[in-house]
């Protein structure tokens, strides 16, 4: 099982609202703030929209 480990790395701020939202649904609130995500195609398609924004390292369970 695959699970991803998402920073924040830049801020969501100033950028379009469907973003913002996104960064805010998948946990994130500051800068450096991560999480730990499953990986999946929902999960990987809302990366997609904040690929600019974010880190993401995979992580093997």
């Amino acid at each position: 099982m695959t699970e991803l480990k998402v920073t924040l790395i830049r801020s969501a701020a100033h950028r379009l609202p469907n973003q913002r939202k996104v960064v805010k649904a998948l946990g994130l609130g500051r800068i450096n703030s991560t999480t730990t995500l499953p990986d999946n195609a929902a999960t990987r398609g809302a990366l997609m929209k904040i690929a600019h924004l974010i880190s993401v390292e995979e992580i093997n369970k």
